[in-house]
């Protein structure tokens, strides 16, 4: 158990901190689902608009520190290509 002020701050703090990273990681695979429900259907249009809404939220998350660099390039790349296998 945390004796000292800043201690007990910090609980506080990082507890504050999961929560809106949860919320961002959320956040980021709600797009990623949206850009592979488009891909499933076979809808290239929808598709190719999903995932240019999706990669800012990917850079994004790079940039706020919840996912890394190379996670989300890999991501955004393997998505672009089976975007681009449609059609």
């Amino acid at each position: 158990m945390a004796n000292t002020p800043q201690a007990k701050k910090r609980i506080r703090r990082n507890a504050n901190r999961a929560a809106i990273n949860g919320a961002r990681v959320s956040r980021i695979r709600t797009f990623i689902k949206a850009v592979e429900s488009a891909i499933a259907s076979g809808k290239k249009d929808d598709a190719a608009e999903a995932l240019k809404k999706a990669q800012p939220e990917l850079a994004r998350g790079v940039a706020r520190g919840v996912m890394h660099k190379n996670t989300a390039s890999r991501k955004f790349s393997r998505l672009t290509k089976r975007v681009a296998s449609l059609g």
